[in-house]
């Protein structure tokens, strides 16, 4: 496993090396179903959006500083009865991938809902063509959940996306409103 330090990202500085690997996923891969890269300015609205929930976005960092990978969670769903339920994203650089960062990062995110108190499902949304995603999520108690049949369309083939949750215990006294 790579000797790390996993922190919250600030947008100013990592907002660019965060673009990178979202622009590497959307180009190569279906982890994001997008054609089109993102922006800086996309970035600006998605670190925008983070801090106006309150929603985490850690990174995983190298002894030089560098950016290795990241995660986040934000809204599952925009109904009020959701609010106890987050999907969340793991993203690694492409040169440091199958290392081990990628369980680094969803295990602190794990971490960081249950001390929280405020979340109680976390969902991942995952192509069925992502055998990695899918091992590393039901390597740390995730089940799945479902599948919806050719609901995305990248690269000249319709996509599969599966869902996987875990439940916490969290929230210790969850509400109604």
């Amino acid at each position: 496993m790579t000797a790390i330090e996993l922190r919250p990202c600030v947008a100013a500085e990592h907002a660019p090396a965060i673009l990178a690997i979202f622009n590497d996923a959307i180009a190569h891969s279906t982890a994001l179903y997008e054609y089109q890269p993102r922006t800086l300015e996309t970035m600006a609205n998605w670190f925008a959006t983070k801090q106006a929930g309150g929603y985490p976005v850690i990174g995983a960092f190298d002894a030089a500083g560098q950016l290795l990978g990241f995660a986040s969670w934000g809204p599952f769903r925009a109904y009020p009865a959701f609010k106890y339920t987050v999907e969340h994203s793991v993203y690694v650089h492409q040169d440091h991938r199958g290392r081990g960062i990628g369980r680094q990062l969803l295990t602190e995110l794990l971490r960081q809902a249950e001390a929280r108190d405020e979340v109680h499902a976390l969902i991942a949304a995952i192509d069925m063509q992502n055998p990695g995603s899918i091992a590393l999520h039901e390597s740390l108690g995730f089940q799945h959940a479902g599948t919806l049949p050719q609901v995305g369309f990248k690269f000249g083939r319709w996509l599969d996306l599966g869902f996987w949750q875990r439940t916490l215990p969290t929230p210790h006294q969850p509400v109604d409103g």
